[in-house]
């Protein structure tokens, strides 16, 4: 299954994105929301007591920080090729490098890691915790009670951490700037505080429209329907659920599904995020989300919302996969040390 994807994962370049995305995942959800998992096989060894709600939030956050680190760099390629349009540039890496040097993927790390502390924690906490409060009210837990918890709790960890989403966007991209218009951020302390002080708090939940609604298809995409292949896996390919080889499978396909459905959302936080007044009238391009859409449509074409795709669905696919491959290891360590 996992080889499978990766195949179909290199032919994404050569398909019309929109409809053929939006056509393959209305047919995997509607499979998956009819497919009925069996119960497993009753064992003689007991199930392990379940984590504490602390202990879920920390593994969440600290999972998500050590997966970022890994795919900083796919994330910085991917918001200076989305904003490249936006500047009226053409976005070359072996330019980016030349001009600016190869440890510039990590621009913006500190910021990208903070950003892990409030956003995977919340949004993978909540997900569980608001998860196992539903199936003890509705007695069980199906893929559309997932779908809407999911939507619900990325939506409210978007909100907590958009600052350091901005603080992120801007730090990554402020290099490739011109000389006269880069804000040249010394670091995270700074951007909270210039970002303050020159543009007042309002301005750090500026873009937090599509990056909420962005983190709502995540939960979706990601959080809910990873919860739904683990079993899928798990029943289909007798992977025991929750081991190394199952998370693996499981983040590669929610990895792939939910790149290809947030990339335009992406796309309008990241300019959203980076954008500045006009010095003439004092007011901003972009006012909301489908302003937005309709404007690079029509001066750039719908593709210019998915510039940058490849670099995304590498840090989306891979910190899916190493955020719950981490968390998961954290969580078999934590349980191993208190028995």
């Amino acid at each position: 299954a996992c080889l499978r994807l990766l195949v179909l994962t290199s032919y994404l370049p050569f398909l019309p994105p929109l409809p053929y995305a939006l056509t393959r995942l209305t047919l995997l959800l509607s499979n998956m929301s009819t497919t009925t998992i069996a119960a497993p096989k009753m064992s003689s060894t007991p199930a392990p007591a379940p984590l504490s709600k602390p202990i879920v939030f920390a593994t969440s956050g600290m999972g998500g920080m050590l997966g970022w680190v890994l795919v900083h760099p796919a994330n910085t390629v991917a918001v200076r090729m989305n904003l490249s349009s936006m500047q009226g540039k053409k976005f070359s890496f072996a330019g980016m490098i030349r001009e600016n040097g190869l440890m510039s993927v990590y621009d913006g790390l500190a910021a990208g890691v903070w950003r892990q502390v409030f956003y995977a924690s919340s949004r993978f906490g909540l997900f569980e915790t608001c998860r196992d409060k539903l199936h003890e009210i509705r007695g069980k837990t199906d893929f559309a009670g997932r779908v809407g918890v999911g939507a619900v709790t990325g939506a409210t960890a978007a909100m907590i951490s958009c600052p350091m989403e901005v603080a992120t966007v801007r730090m990554s991209n402020d290099a490739t700037l011109p000389a006269d218009q880069r804000r040249n951020y010394k670091g995270v302390a700074d951007v909270v505080k210039r970002i303050y002080v020159e543009e007042g708090a309002a301005a750090f939940w500026r873009g937090s429209t599509p990056f909420a609604q962005r983190a709502a298809l995540v939960g979706v995409f990601q959080v809910a329907t990873l919860d739904q292949f683990k079993e899928m896996y798990a029943h289909y390919l007798n992977q025991k659920k929750n081991s190394v080889p199952n998370v693996f499978c499981a983040a590669m396909t929610s990895g792939l599904i939910y790149s290809i459905a947030t990339m335009p959302l992406e796309a309008a936080k990241n300019r959203m995020a980076n954008q500045k007044p006009d010095p003439k009238t004092g007011k901003l391009p972009y006012t909301g989300t489908l302003q937005l859409m309709r404007a690079v449509s029509a001066n750039e074409g719908f593709l210019a919302l998915y510039n940058g795709f490849l670099p995304y669905y590498m840090r989306c696919g891979g910190h899916t996969v190493a955020m719950f491959i981490a968390v998961q290891m954290l969580r078999d360590a934590y349980t191993n040390s208190i028995m």
